[in-house]
């Protein structure tokens, strides 16, 4: 029985991590929707178009293609551009474009669509409570922001080797972001009635990963039996 698993949480908590990870040692495919939304606010970034011009946004993402590779890699228009999506200017600016009715409307139809076989893991902000609320397995994955602040530096320095602002700024960006996730008009972030709760403040990677491997094992037993 090959199910979908729903992995939520603030920016920086470690979701697509997590969800690589597990999706690997599951054989499931791995679908980052939080790229989708980086990839439209880069591309709008790009042409120019105000991040609060909704019939703008979705003029321009009717003639968008975002591809999301099983081995992590985002394309844009045929582009990588799985690095440029992950700096600090892309990241506010998908927070905005993301409380965009129509936008979010375009980009969960196209979720929904690639989740009907099954066997996904998706993470992002409204999963569980929007795009997969039958997800047989619901993660609300949290850390604090000292901590997803530290994550965000050192992803920074080490993977993408892009310039980065001091810890202090990315901790108060995150902040920001946070509260801009929580208090959005549409789909704003919160853990679904039916989550489990992972605080990954003080968990090595292995250690989360090896939490949601619990909760999804008698799932795999079942499909055994």
């Amino acid at each position: 029985m090959r199910i979908n698993i729903a992995i939520d949480g603030p920016s920086a908590a470690g979701k697509s991590t997590i969800a690589k990870l597990t999706a690997k040692r599951l054989g499931y495919v791995h679908l980052d929707t939080g790229a989708m939304y980086r990839c439209t606010a880069l591309k709008a970034v790009r042409e120019g178009i105000s991040l609060d011009d909704e019939p703008a946004v979705c003029r321009m993402l009717e003639n968008t293609d975002i591809r999301l590779t099983p081995d992590g890699e985002v394309f844009l228009d045929g582009e990588n551009v799985s690095a440029e999506i992950r700096t600090d200017e892309i990241s506010m600016a998908a927070s905005d474009v993301s409380k965009l009715k129509q936008v979010r409307a375009d980009l969960v139809k196209r979720q929904q669509e690639m989740a009907r076989a099954k066997g996904f893991i998706m993470d992002g902000r409204d999963i569980g409570t929007v795009v997969l609320t039958d997800a047989e397995v619901k993660i609300y994955l949290t850390a604090s922001a000292h901590a997803r602040a530290l994550r965000r530096l050192k992803q920074n320095k080490e993977q993408l080797n892009i310039s980065t602002s001091d810890l202090e700024t990315i901790e108060k960006e995150i902040e920001a972001r946070d509260y801009q996730d929580m208090h959005r008009e549409n789909s704003p972030l919160r853990k679904a009635d039916d989550a489990v709760e992972i605080d990954s403040s003080d968990l090595t990677i292995d250690e989360v990963a090896d939490r949601i491997y619990a909760l999804v094992e008698p799932f795999l037993l079942k499909e055994e039996n």
